[in-house]
């Protein structure tokens, strides 16, 4: 079957991913051969983050489905939204609730659970096969990605958040003159054991940055600024163009997949300079060097599949907003596929924090590809074997290839 596994870890009452699946009522294509392939794909999550530990309160649950990161913003939008009906939709079942459980039974019942003890029980069903984690966003809140790993019954590789180790150089003694060196050589040991590096620059400046490496001189003098506000109590956060360039083009030369954020994210970020298209002068540059992933890329997602298109090395997801689109998800996920080759697209879900956003990610896309490809091939525009070959590509044979996870 397509992305299927010879591991098939089994979840709470040793239920396996793909008849958990098939029992939620999840696939509900006009193709029922490509609904089987769906159940039975193993997806490689190439942009994921741990879970939070513990119980959490009910203002907790309600800002963990919220990308916001103001909690007057996510408290009045409430569980009224489409992650939040979806929520309560598909993950309520599994946690011995009905299915659209009303959300003050839904927050008060969840909130006495240990998030851990879900993750145990849910994360087995969600079909996913590897987790690549981001561990640089408040890592020491969430589980490390062998914890995850070891919940979700699949291996679990680190991606290493760029910015976080810049801050670490520049929060110990260094020097102006030596900032690059010692960069480099954290850089080196921070990567020693990950598949990927990742930016968040979009968050951090705007991905309308100047494309060009900065000379030696400009990223001491840029140091130095940035050192001698640290010095006077300043917070150790890198905002500088300089040195933001700097640090992509030191990434560059470690030869590792570079992700990076575009697009929807929380209200750090200014979204009209977060447009992927942006990025055309760096991806030219860069062109012939490592692969680049565009994160998340809605609602700039035609944009990302043109640049998938156009350049070699590029590639993209839209893993964040299938959760948050939640019913709406097949309409991103058709126009992902409009343009990107198939060999660009892959899965991510960015889930942070709660582990149904976990499961979602792998079975609000499902959904979504059940009905987008399934009516293609029940229209007779795909033949079974297109999709078939759709499904492996994106599922897990593109992150295979993009992070070299098996031999040869």
């Amino acid at each position: 079957m397509a992305g299927s596994s010879d591991a098939r870890p089994a979840g709470a009452g040793g239920i396996d991913a793909a008849t958990a699946i098939r029992a939620s009522g999840i696939l509900t294509g006009t193709s029922g051969a490509v609904d089987e392939l769906l159940a039975e794909a193993r997806f490689i999550d190439h942009h994921v983050h741990g879970i939070l530990r513990g119980t959490l309160p009910p203002e907790r649950l309600i800002a963990q489905l919220s990308e916001s990161d103001r909690p007057s913003a996510a408290a009045a939008a409430g569980m009224d939204t489409q992650l939040g009906i979806a929520v309560r939709r598909w993950t309520a079942p599994l946690l011995g609730m009905a299915a659209s459980v009303p959300a003050d039974e839904w927050l008060a019942r969840r909130a006495v659970m240990d998030n851990e003890a879900v993750a145990a029980a849910i994360l087995p069903r969600s079909g996913i096969g590897e987790l690549l984690v981001d561990t640089g966003y408040r890592g020491p809140l969430l589980t490390s990605p062998d914890e995850l790993g070891r919940l979700a019954g699949a291996p679990a590789r680190e991606v290493v958040r760029l910015e976080v180790i810049a801050e670490e150089v520049a929060a110990a003694e260094v020097t102006a003159a030596g900032y690059a060196a010692a960069l480099g050589d954290a850089l080196a040991v921070a990567t020693r054991h990950a598949v990927g590096v990742k930016s968040i620059v979009a968050y951090r400046f705007g991905l309308d940055f100047d494309p060009a490496p900065p000379s030696a001189a400009e990223v001491e003098a840029a140091a130095g600024r940035w050192l001698r506000a640290a010095a006077t109590g300043d917070p150790v956060r890198l905002t500088d163009e300089t040195l933001l360039r700097h640090l992509l083009w030191t990434a560059v030369g470690l030869g590792l997949p570079l992700q990076l954020h575009t697009g929807y994210g929380d209200s750090d970020l200014d979204l009209h300079r977060c447009d992927p298209a942006r990025l055309t002068g760096f991806l030219r540059r860069t062109d012939g060097t490592i692969p680049i992933l565009l994160l998340h890329t809605y609602p700039y997602t035609r944009s990302a599949g043109y640049l998938a298109e156009m350049f070699a090395h590029v590639h993209l997801d839209v893993g964040l907003a299938v959760n948050h689109t939640g019913v709406a998800a097949a309409r991103t996920v058709a126009e992902t596929l409009e343009l990107a080759p198939l060999t660009k697209v892959l899965f991510s879900s960015d889930a942070w924090g709660l582990p149904e956003l976990h499961l979602l990610g792998s079975w609000l896309l499902r959904r979504a590809l059940s009905r987008v490809m399934g009516r293609w091939v029940a229209d007779g525009d795909w033949a079974l074997a297109d999709a078939r070959r759709a499904l492996d590509l994106l599922s897990r044979e593109n992150a295979e290839r993009v992070y070299t996870l098996r031999p040869g």
